[in-house]
């Protein structure tokens, strides 16, 4: 390993320990001081570290525990309690969701693909918002994780979709897409078959004691298994890790501490380094011109407006004015997922560099804001609403 690339992963090791610590004491998620030091060390602050093969290796392999991570946190436990009626509310949420989105994309010369990146949304972010906030029980919680999860679900689908579509047009290989579904639905159905003729190891896979940690490597197993099915079927390899994680949440319902080790493994390291690695090839320099400012701030405001209309349709649920317009707010903070919608974008070229930075930009300030001004607007909730 040459000297600089051992000077790099000294400094990104020891950011990944300190980050998290100088994060609680910000009080703002660490997921956005990774990006804020990537910038720092990266090409838009001190020129420390530039992108080389291990760190693009570690980062790329932090992307897909991310992708198979969100995968997993999709609580189709909780879809079934939540009953149909609902889901079919958070759908039509999400379906005005996207068609202002499209509105303002064609207003702003985008291509469709914009559509879905405002679209995104954060489980991540949304979930321990409202439970800090001692709301993820209530029905304003439940109308969020419910819209949340929906959003989630259904912008990574449809960004998967939509990118094999872009680069196949209407072609033979479109068929591909189906197969990894049906690949999918084999995998489901032998796990399946075998939970039920060996239901005490597949238990084992959940518990802690096992010492040859037989239920990480299983987990990790599953996501490499469709990534490599996924590449060879020519289909982004984020869709497979994607998919890898639903069937994970899909077959264990609890999954114990396997779950804590898993969140544990990805977040404990290696999808820090991809947000730092987002950091080191952010580009400052592109915001500075006047127009791609005005630009970005224009997205700004319509990511905000496009998450917070739709709310207002929560009224017909139950809600408070007040709590739909927080729940807007809410939604409106976007992080992991938006970021791995730029990158996919940025690699396909759906997206250039000024975009790019743009959303990386959105996604710091919307994850920031978001979590604070939806306490500050609770907090000052009347009691009798």
């Amino acid at each position: 390993m040459e000297s600089n690339q051992a000077f790099s992963l000294i400094i990104i090791s020891l950011a990944v320990f300190i980050v998290p610590i100088l994060s609680r004491y910000l009080k703002i998620p660490s997921i956005v001081v990774e990006i804020l030091f990537g910038v720092a060390i990266g090409k838009s602050g001190l020129g420390l570290i530039m992108s080389g093969e291990w760190l693009s290796f570690l980062a790329h392999f932090g992307f897909l525990l991310l992708m198979f991570l969100s995968g997993f946190e999709i609580d189709f436990e909780y879809l079934e309690k939540q009953g149909r009626k609902q889901v079919v509310f958070a759908l039509f949420i999400f379906f005005c969701t996207v068609l202002l989105a499209y509105l303002f994309s064609v207003l702003m010369g985008f291509g469709f693909y914009m559509t879905l990146i405002l679209s995104t949304t954060s489980l991540g972010l949304a979930i321990p918002t409202l439970r800090e906030s001692g709301l993820s029980k209530s029905i304003l919680g439940q109308n969020i994780i419910l819209a949340a999860i929906i959003a989630d679900f259904m912008t990574l689908f449809g960004i998967a979709v939509y990118s094999l579509f872009y680069q196949y047009g209407f072609s033979w290989k479109i068929p591909r897409l189906g197969l990894i579904f049906v690949f999918g639905i084999l995998v489901l159905w032998l796990l399946k078959l075998l939970a039920w003729w060996y239901p005490e190891r597949f238990v084992r896979l959940l518990k802690g004691e096992d010492p040859a940690e037989t239920g990480v490597r299983a987990s990790l197993a599953l996501l490499f298994v469709f990534v490599g099915a996924s590449c060879i079927l020519g289909i982004e390899p984020v869709l497979g890790a994607f998919i890898a994680g639903t069937l994970f949440s899909l077959i264990f319902r609890y999954r114990g501490v396997l779950e804590e080790k898993l969140i544990g493994f990805g977040y404990g390291f290696f999808i820090p380094i991809f947000f730092i690695h987002v950091g080191i090839n952010f580009d400052l320099r592109v915001l500075l011109d006047w127009q791609i400012f005005l630009n970005a701030a224009v997205l700004f405001l319509v990511a905000w407006m496009v998450k917070i209309i739709p709310s207002l349709f929560f009224r017909f649920n139950g809600l408070t004015w007040r709590e739909c317009l927080s729940s807007g707010i809410l939604l409106s903070a976007r992080l992991s997922l938006i970021i791995a919608a730029a990158s996919i974008g940025l690699k396909l070229k759906l997206i250039n560099n000024q975009i790019h930075s743009s959303i990386i930009l959105l996604a710091i300030l919307t994850s920031s804001l978001a979590p604070i001004l939806f306490k500050r607007i609770q907090s000052n909730q009347p009691p009798d609403e």
